[in-house]
């Protein structure tokens, strides 16, 4: 085989593995965007208060945060396939358990039944740590020049998760759509509104598995030689680490103030502007959409012509004017904005839309340039545990950021998004970013 002919075999079995990788991922989110629509109230089908819905929704990001390090270091030890399809695994497991929490609830009591609830996001979280053995093969795959496109493409995939998961999750808990189940499905079976989704995403992950099994190679790597380091050891080294350092701190900070700003936004909107639960998931789709095309094509291209770091910078711009905007958005109010015009085209209808345009390109431009900056910092042994650590930071910042965001909105309903606009202030002075 000529040169020529291997260099395009070779690119060819990357794009593959892309492909494949970011298959895996995207039905894997796919399947944890089927729950949202159902959690709280399946939550409140227990009769417990509503502080255990943000309890179990942060309960996912703190498991990721812990596993993500953990399933990094061991992708760079045993491999990036073998911790795909455990983790993929382990999720079809749990949210199957999931979908059981009532009936155990029903049996053994509410408390019993909330233990398994708990375990099972608790189980399904730790398997979300996935991300970082998926942006390592991404890594191991792909030239430095192309990275940043690549990584793009597995925020895509989350960006298209929560696009299409919750709407396949409210569709499966139609009460129309569980009588057809329930008259399909073993009696033995529990099919509710709740257990449906659950199931549906346990298959989902199935799915994923089989997908990794049948597909995705091993790839090629420099193996990580050495004693192990622990959990905690990883911060330390990476925190020491005066590349990684800054990095590991932009991502707790970056994702500290979206999460909160994603938790709020629906009541902010349904408090501000009246808007339903429909409206404000249609709007989530439409900032979810923009995602898709910001992280899939535009940052790749962007990040290949100016580089990583610019692009990082121009995010933090956006999403800081983002939020400003979404703070002032009631003063622009709900008439119509032009005289004759229609009644919906109001100027807070405006303001909200220019706030999706910004905060879809701030955050997919600092989540996409932040993982080929950690990329290009981190060794070649060191790739799956360097995004661990980083991924690990990113999830401690959504299981802190959304019940700080929660009880600034008590206190004036502008306070989150104007405090997680101040966030990012240090974000840019901690990296330095200089042209």
């Amino acid at each position: 085989m000529s040169t020529r002919a291997a260099t395009a075999a070779d690119a060819s079995g990357s794009r593959r593995a892309v492909a494949v990788v970011v298959a895996v991922v995207f039905v894997d989110l796919l399947g944890f965007g089927v729950i949202i629509p159902v959690l709280p109230f399946y939550v409140r089908s227990f009769g417990v208060s509503d502080v255990f819905i943000g309890l179990l929704a942060a309960s996912y990001s703190l498991a990721q945060f812990g596993a993500a390090p953990v399933l990094g270091r061991i992708s760079d030890e045993r491999g990036r396939r073998p911790v795909l399809m455990f983790s993929v695994g382990v999720a079809a497991v749990a949210w199957l358990v999931f979908g059981f929490a009532a009936e155990v609830g029903a049996a053994a009591g509410t408390t019993a039944g909330l233990v398994v609830l708990f375990g099972a996001r608790l189980l399904a979280g730790a398997a979300g740590g996935n991300i970082a053995a998926a942006q390592a093969y991404i890594a191991d795959v792909t030239p430095p020049e192309r990275r940043a496109g690549a990584l793009g493409l597995v925020g895509a995939a989350f960006g298209l998760g929560f696009v299409f998961g919750p709407a396949v999750g409210g569709l499966l808990a139609d009460e129309a759509v569980v009588a057809a189940a329930r008259s399909i499905l073993p009696g033995f079976v529990p099919v509710t509104r709740f257990s449906l989704p659950s199931f549906a995403a346990a298959g989902l992950s199935f799915a994923a598995l089989v997908a990794a099994a049948v597909a995705l190679d091993e790839p090629e790597r420099t193996h990580r030689a050495g004693r192990r380091a622990t959990f905690v050891g990883q911060f330390r080294t990476a925190l020491a680490d005066a590349t990684l350092r800054p990095l590991v701190v932009a991502f707790f900070l970056t994702s500290l103030s979206f999460a909160g700003v994603t938790v709020m936004f629906v009541p902010f909107v349904a408090d501000v502007f009246g808007y339903g639960a429909t409206q404000a998931a249609l709007f989530l789709a439409y900032i979810g959409a923009l995602g898709v095309v910001n992280q899939g094509v535009l940052v790749g291209a962007l990040a290949r012509r100016y580089g990583a770091r610019r692009v990082v910078r121009a995010g933090v711009a956006s999403l800081f004017a983002a939020l400003l905007v979404l703070a002032a958005s009631p003063l622009a109010g709900t008439d119509a904005l032009l005289a004759g015009g229609p009644a919906w085209l109001s100027g807070g209808l405006v303001a909200l839309l220019a706030f999706g345009v910004l905060a879809s390109f701030g955050n997919g431009s600092i989540t996409v340039g932040l993982a080929a900056l950690v990329s290009s910092s981190a060794t070649a042994e060191a790739q799956g545990s360097a995004f661990g650590v980083t991924q690990g930071a990113g999830s401690l910042g959504r299981t802190v950021g959304p019940p700080l965001a929660a009880a600034a909105y008590v206190a004036a309903y502008w306070s989150p998004f104007v405090a997680g606009a101040l966030v990012l202030i240090p974000v840019a002075a901690v990296l330095r970013m200089r042209a």
